[in-house]
C-alpha cells in the first residue's frame, strides 16, 4: 500500500501511539486527522502538528461516533484510511466482585466496540476507494494474557480474532485489513516510562509508529511488534489460523 497521499483518521491520536504514528503520516505527506476524548490533548497535538485535523469524540459513545462519522463524511470526501488505536487499559481483580468492574464497560466500548462500529460504519465509503485500509491496533496481550488487565486482554484478543475474519471478508474488496501488535509500550496507557532493563520488553510510541507504517508499506496484514512478536510464533504454532 501507498504510505503518502492518503486522508487517514487515527482514533485517541492525541497522545502516545497515535500521535507518534500522526507525526510519521505527516512527514510522509498524509492528510491526517485525530480524534480523541480530551481537547486540551488535541489542541497540544495541533500546536505540534499544525496540518493535522482535530476532532473531540469519545468513541465509546454511540452518539459520539455518529457524530464523528458524519463531519468525517462531509468534510474530508478522500478519506481512505482508519486506524482504530484508541484503548483504555485498566486493573481489574474479579476477587473483589462486581464492585471492581465499574469501568468494565466503557473499556470493552473503547477498546472492542468502537472498532467494530466505526470500520461497519465508514465501510461502505471506504470500499469506493481504489485503495483503502483498515489498521487495527492490538497487543501482545491478546495472544498471552496478563491476568492484572484481563478485560483489556479479552478486548484485545476479541481485536485479534475480528480482524483475521474481517480481513476474509473484505479480501475481494480495495479494503485491506492490517493488524498490528506492539508490545508494553512506554505511554500513559500502560504506565511505563521505558527504563534501560526494559529495553528487551518494552518500545517507544515513535518505534511502534515506524513498525506500522513498515507494515502497510510492504503489505504485512498481520504483524507483532518487539516481544510481541515471539507471543503471536508461539500462539499460532499451538492454533494455525486458516482463510488469512
Amino acid at each position: 500500500m501507498r504510505i503518502s497521499g492518503n486522508t487517514v483518521l487515527i482514533t485517541g491520536g492525541g497522545t502516545g501511539i497515535g500521535l507518534a504514528l500522526a507525526e510519521a503520516l505527516v512527514r510522509l505527506g498524509n492528510e491526517v486527522i485525530i480524534c480523541g476524548r480530551r481537547r486540551d490533548r488535541l489542541q497540544a497535538a495541533k500546536k505540534r502538528l499544525p496540518g493535522i485535523h482535530i476532532r473531540v469524540c469519545d468513541v465509546s459513545k454511540a452518539r459520539s461516533r455518529h457524530a464523528l462519522v458524519d463531519w468525517l463524511l462531509s468534510g474530508f470526501g478522500p478519506l481512505n484510511v482508519l486506524v482504530n488505536n484508541a484503548g483504555i487499559q485498566r486493573q481489574v481483580n474479579f476477587l473483589k466482585g462486581a464492585g471492581d468492574l465499574g469501568a468494565a464497560d466503557e473499556e470493552i466500548a473503547t477498546n472492542l466496540m468502537a472498532p467494530l462500529h466505526l470500520s461497519a460504519q465508514l465501510l461502505p465509503h471506504l470500499r469506493r476507494k481504489k485503495e483503502a485500509a483498515i489498521v487495527n491496533i492490538s497487543s501482545g496481550l491478546a495472544f498471552t494474557p496478563l491476568a492484572l488487565v484481563p478485560v483489556y486482554c479479552a478486548t484485545k484478543a476479541a481485536v485479534h480474532s475480528w480482524s483475521v475474519s474481517l480481513r476474509h471478508q473484505l479480501r475481494k474488496t480495495s479494503v485491506r485489513v492490517f493488524e498490528v501488535a506492539p508490545p508494553i509500550v512506554a505511554t500513559g496507557l500502560s504506565g511505563r516510562r521505558g527504563r534501560a532493563d526494559d529495553a528487551a520488553h518494552v518500545m517507544s510510541a515513535e518505534a511502534v509508529a515506524a513498525g506500522i507504517v513498515s507494515a502497510l508499506q510492504d503489505n504485512r496484514y498481520q504483524v507483532a511488534l518487539g516481544a510481541a512478536a515471539n507471543l503471536l510464533a508461539q500462539r499460532e504454532a499451538l492454533f494455525p489460523v486458516i482463510n488469512q
